[in-house]
């Protein structure tokens, strides 16, 4: 676990540089490969938003080399992210990608499905995480044009998941275990774990961000959000994955996560409480979180959704 240790250090060195989500944009960057162990990898796409040269890729992906073929989890941004994906893979093995996980219903988890559905791959997502792709779809493609343009769409069509689950679901594939366990609404209504439980590994989707601050969305649960945390902090897991950064240890997830989440809806309710109005929110003291990258982007957005969100609870 040396790289993993190497990366979370990496990792940490956005906080001591204080980055703030102002310096370095690393969203022209190409995908990553991390190794993880002897089999497992995580492709790691840079922070920022999409744009026609990471093809929608902003986001962290991962694979598992079997006996029987490659197991992906999240087929990426675009079909031709999807490609970009595949030719990363092809630098580890030449086995083929079998099976492709869906680990939710945001777009750079399932908008490569195509690509990888038509080189013979079997497709498997919770039926929450299909069920918000089907409602998002208009949307997300809508905003995916107008970020990446149409030629980088080229090809991409909604291809969703041949085999649905509810709760958990657990198979094995060229002798390795994999548990998908359904864990939201958090991030997005249909966020899944991917626990590879022989190797003590998670793949974490969007219910983990690391190195950047995490968005709160009109479609997210910030409380669902902490319980899927703890769920997947229940596993007690050496390795994390997660659905934007670097592969690290379940410390450094629970700081740029869980202790964000924490501390958000803590603070929220402190404004409320004291008679503060939604128009002041953005306003909110956030700044022990300002290492993050997007920390000025997001933050004001995640304080006002979290509000929102509170009036209800």
């Amino acid at each position: 676990m040396k790289l993993i240790n190497r990366m979370s250090r990496v990792a940490g060195l956005f906080c001591l540089l204080a980055l703030g989500g102002t310096g370095v944009q690393a969203d022209e960057a190409p995908l990553h490969l991390q190794q993880v162990n002897d089999h497992v990898y995580a492709i790691v796409g840079p922070f920022g938003n999409r744009t026609p040269a990471n093809l929608g890729n902003n986001a962290t992906f991962g694979f598992v080399v079997t006996n029987d073929g490659v197991v992906l989890i999240d087929s990426g941004g675009s079909y031709q992210g999807a490609a970009a994906i595949e030719t990363l893979i092809k630098q580890v093995t030449d086995q083929p990608v079998k099976v492709v996980i869906n680990s939710g219903g945001q777009d750079h988890r399932w908008f490569g499905n195509g690509y990888f559905k038509e080189r013979g791959a079997r497709i498997i997502a919770s039926a929450a995480a299909v069920a918000d792709q089907k409602a998002r779809l208009q949307d997300q493609m809508f905003m995916l044009g107008n970020l990446m343009g149409k030629a980088a769409l080229d090809s991409t069509e909604a291809v969703y998941a041949d085999e649905t689950f509810t709760g958990k679901h657990t198979f094995t594939f060229g002798g390795v275990t994999f548990e998908l366990r359904k864990v939201g609404p958090a991030h997005t209504p249909g966020d899944s774990l991917v626990w590879l439980p022989g190797e003590r590994i998670v793949f974490a989707g969007d219910v983990v961000f690391v190195g950047r601050l995490l968005g709160v969305l009109p479609y997210s649960d910030s409380q669902g959000w902490i319980e899927a945390f703890n769920a997947m902090a229940a596993l007690e897991p050496k390795v994390v994955v997660p659905g934007h950064g670097p592969a690290t240890d379940p410390g450094l997830a629970r700081r740029d996560t869980l202790d964000y989440l924490v501390f958000l809806r803590e603070k929220v309710g402190t404004f409320m409480d004291s008679g503060g109005d939604i128009t002041r929110i953005g306003t909110l003291e956030q700044s022990r979180f300002k290492c993050l990258q997007d920390y000025d982007v997001l933050k004001g957005r995640n304080a006002q959704q979290v509000y929102q969100q509170m009036e209800w609870e």
